[in-house]
């Protein structure tokens, strides 16, 4: 015998719908049902054949259908045929109107442009951690944005911060004992930011580090003379990218941030 179907009726993917649908069929068993989605209506005539297919299948219809006179038309139709029929976006719709006092947009798929909205923020936040601390320098040619700087400059929590305004950030340390990657002057310097920082400044945030991590705060790593040193290999190498740079010795991850976007920002407009 086949499985009785629901029809899920929307005038968008139908995957809200849907997943409803789901929920409630886990009460009753839903290995006894099949759904049959019936995406982007938006005409009478698709309602009334998903309703003939209904009524001759002896099926229920659920809908998402955001326009008015949709949801009437099929409300209408569904009870002359005798069919049983769930309004699930429309009752919600309405009493939200009614409490905000204010007239909804009544546009199909808006749900989908806030979740492909979402999936381009997971999707650069990965792309962050794949490619963070130079790990790979093919995320260079890949990325909108690329951070260098010496150890302990804010790169990663930068890289994650921009990451969920959507940016895929890549960071490369720079550090005098390693050349770096050839990647990375292949790339346009508008989309390089080089983090500087004072010496006395990284001298405090190393030490810091060092005591954080239970070890002698007066190792190589926070030794001025050593961090002078990378300090002078970071300006060669960032004169020799002709990259634009940001001084963060006094500045939140915030407020840097604020600044590469609003360089990035720039840069785009000035190619228009």
């Amino acid at each position: 015998m086949q499985k009785p179907i629901v029809y899920v009726v929307s005038d968008s993917v139908g995957e809200t719908a849907e997943l409803v649908v789901k929920a409630s069929l886990s009460q009753f068993n839903n290995g006894n049902f099949r759904i049959q989605r019936i995406p982007y209506v938006d005409d009478e005539g698709t309602i009334l054949e998903t309703i003939e297919l209904a009524k001759s299948n002896q099926s229920m219809m659920a809908y998402t259908l955001v326009k008015p006179e949709y949801r009437e038309f099929i409300r209408k139709k569904t009870e002359e045929a005798g069919i049983t029929a769930v309004d699930i976006m429309g009752p919600m719709i309405d009493a939200m109107k009614k409490h905000l006092s204010r007239e909804p947009k009544l546009e199909p798929g808006l749900v989908h442009k806030l979740d492909e909205d979402y999936f381009k923020r997971i999707e650069a936040v990965e792309f962050a951690v794949k490619y963070d601390d130079g790990r790979d320098p093919r995320g260079i040619l890949l990325a909108d944005i690329v951070l260098i700087g010496v150890s302990r400059t804010s790169k990663t929590p930068l890289s994650q911060f921009l990451a969920h305004k959507k940016f895929k950030v890549a960071n490369v340390p720079i550090v005098p004992e390693v050349e770096p990657p050839e990647e990375l002057f292949r790339i346009n310097p508008s989309k390089c930011i080089a983090l500087k920082i004072n010496p006395e400044k990284l001298n405090h945030i190393r030490k810091e580090r060092l005591k954080a991590l239970g070890l002698n705060s007066t190792a190589n790593y926070a030794n001025m003379e050593r961090i002078k040193q990378e300090l002078n290999y970071f300006n060669n190498i960032v004169e020799k990218l002709g990259c634009r740079t940001i001084d963060v010795s006094s500045k939140a991850v915030e407020e840097t941030a604020n600044l590469v976007q609003n360089l990035m920002k720039n840069q785009s407009t000035e190619g228009l």
